[in-house]
């Protein structure tokens, strides 16, 4: 009976090993390579998990990503060249900071008009409220 155990625990430990994937090994020409390639996927998003860069995904799509973005960088092509590739194919929530275009303008410019816009409706409601004022107290009892 113990040994059937052992035995089953053995192959439950193989099983868990088996399931662990093996990381991710790129093969970069020089450290300028690896330089570049690490800022550049830094700058991209996991389409997948929407709140980080292909750089710190463990999802597969950004994995695909990470060697394409090198098989590119590799092919010659450009950063700008890269990012429109990738735009192209997966529309501009891909990169973190979107271009400024008629299309992104109030991602861009919405924040501060929201600001601006609070901050206006603050000095109205202040001046509103400046016409009423508190009588001064003069000394005199009643």
């Amino acid at each position: 009976m113990k040994a059937l155990l052992a035995m089953l625990m053995l192959l439950a430990a193989f099983a868990a090993q088996a399931q662990v994937e093996t990381p991710e090994r790129l093969q970069f020409r020089d450290a300028a390579e690896e330089a570049r390639f690490h800022a550049l996927a830094a700058e991209l998003r996991c389409v997948m998990c929407q709140d980080q860069s292909i750089a710190d995904s463990n999802a597969q799509i950004a994995r695909d990503l990470r060697r394409e973005v090198l098989a590119q960088m590799q092919a010659g092509r450009s950063d700008a060249q890269i990012k429109q590739y990738l735009v192209a194919r997966y529309g501009e929530f891909v990169l973190y900071r979107p271009r400024v275009e008629a299309r992104t303008w109030l991602l861009w410019f919405g924040p501060a008009l929201l600001l601006l816009l609070g901050l206006a409706l603050l000095v109205l409601v202040v001046r509103r409220r400046g016409g009423t004022r508190i009588p001064a107290d003069d000394g005199q009892e009643w």
